[in-house]
């Protein structure tokens, strides 16, 4: 069994996206557009929820090896 591999900067940034994606509240705190009557604020954090965890899976398949779930 291998160890996983340690966290660079790529995966840090990678991992980092998500994050400031949903805490730049600032940035997307409006109304308009809004998506099936839903505003923007809300469906901006709706998208983040699958879209961090393709982030979390990308990074996950660079640190840990193939063939290591044993």
């Amino acid at each position: 069994m291998s160890t996983p591999k340690k966290l660079g900067p790529l995966q840090f940034i990678l991992l980092a996206i998500p994050c400031v994606a949903v805490l730049a509240i600032p940035y997307f705190n409006k109304l308009e557009p809004s998506v099936f009557g839903i505003p923007f604020f809300y469906w901006w954090q709706l998208v983040w929820v699958p879209l961090s965890g393709v982030f979390i899976a990308i990074v996950y398949k660079m640190v840990v090896p193939s063939g290591s779930g044993d």
